[in-house]
């Protein structure tokens, strides 16, 4: 992302704070608006960070945002994926943005985490309850961003596999990183069996990353 340290950035999704540090780093003339929706991590990004150029706040990003005013940008970080109805998403997005601003992105992208998916079906079987993740394509993504009123779109699929090591530590990563959505939908007994299980369905302890990355401006 371009900027010259005094706009104003939404960071769509900002977990615990991580990149809207970096983005305060960025712009010391500027401001950020930070949402997320889940409550946990709103608390943590919010007693990591005390500055006064930072607002953050809950919000479902299906919903629309309702600014004070309209931001310059927009950055999100391993959150799309997360959200099923990306027309809406977007369309929300662009609603809050100026005309000319940048939106970049990141999340997971079409054919991520096949291997673990595949081992999460096999593990739970009769019982999966519907899909925890939504990994959009290339041409989906540019068509909903034109939609929703960005132009100069760039979209592309990153492979970008993580090797961990066998055993704890691969499991802590599965546990901790990608399988929290499926672990809320289990009884707490059962998910350090649920963890090895689906660890040694994988087999070779590699998490097969795809990136979905795009960037666009509103028209």
């Amino acid at each position: 992302m371009t900027l010259t340290g005094a706009e104003h950035v939404l960071d769509a999704g900002a977990g615990t704070g991580r990149d809207t540090a970096a983005l305060l780093e960025r712009l010391p003339r500027g401001r950020v608006t930070a949402v997320d929706a889940s409550d946990r991590m709103l608390e943590v990004l919010q007693e990591k960070i005390n500055d006064p150029r930072l607002d953050s706040y809950k919000h479902d990003l299906t919903q629309p945002l309702h600014l004070p005013s309209l931001v310059d940008a927009c950055i999100s970080i391993a959150t799309f994926h997360w959200i099923a109805d990306h027309e809406v998403l977007f369309a929300n997005i662009a609603d809050a943005m100026r005309p000319g601003g940048q939106f970049v992105a990141e999340c997971g992208g079409s054919g991520n985490v096949a291997r673990v998916d595949a081992a999460v079906a096999a593990t739970l079987g009769d019982r999966q309850d519907g899909a925890v993740w939504h990994f959009a394509d290339e041409g989906d993504t540019r068509s909903r961003l034109e939609a929703a009123g960005f132009t100069d779109i760039q979209v592309r699929l990153r492979p970008d596999p993580a090797k961990l090591e066998e055993g704890e530590q691969f499991e802590a990563f599965l546990a901790t990183v990608i399988l929290g959505g499926h672990l809320l939908k289990l009884d707490e007994s059962e998910h350090e069996g649920f963890v090895k299980e689906v660890a040694a369905r994988i087999g070779e302890p590699v998490v097969d990353y795809v990136r979905l990355e795009f960037n666009a401006r509103k028209a």
